[in-house]
């Protein structure tokens, strides 16, 4: 079995700032590829219910690479309390290598 990959999610308040964490992220290498795209929320904070638009974030990275990815988003992130999961990926062997190249330490800067 080849190693696994993940996709790991979070929301931003802007699209600036979710374009900003994508490409931060591939540009270190812990994201082959990442996609957003806008959003509606509705949830409870601070004993309040909140609607907002949102963007979602969606970056395909090594499992293996999951405390890197969860910290580098929360150290970057402006929400207080920010939501970031991952789930595991099934994905072709072509589209796996690819995400295992790009994400590889070793290569090239970007």
């Amino acid at each position: 079995m080849s190693p696994a990959l993940i996709a790991v999610h979070t929301t931003l308040p802007d699209e600036a700032s979710a374009r900003a964490l994508a490409e931060a992220l591939v540009q270190a290498r812990l994201a082959a590829c990442v996609q957003w795209h806008a959003i509606a929320s509705v949830y409870v904070w601070q004993d309040a219910l909140q609607r907002d638009a949102e963007w979602r974030l969606l970056a395909k990275c090594r499992a293996a690479h999951w405390p890197a990815v969860r910290d580098f988003i929360a150290a970057r992130h402006p929400y207080q309390l920010p939501a970031i999961w991952s789930s595991l990926i099934e994905a072709s062997a072509a589209y796996h290598d690819w995400v295992w190249q790009q994400t590889d330490p070793q290569a090239t800067a970007r």
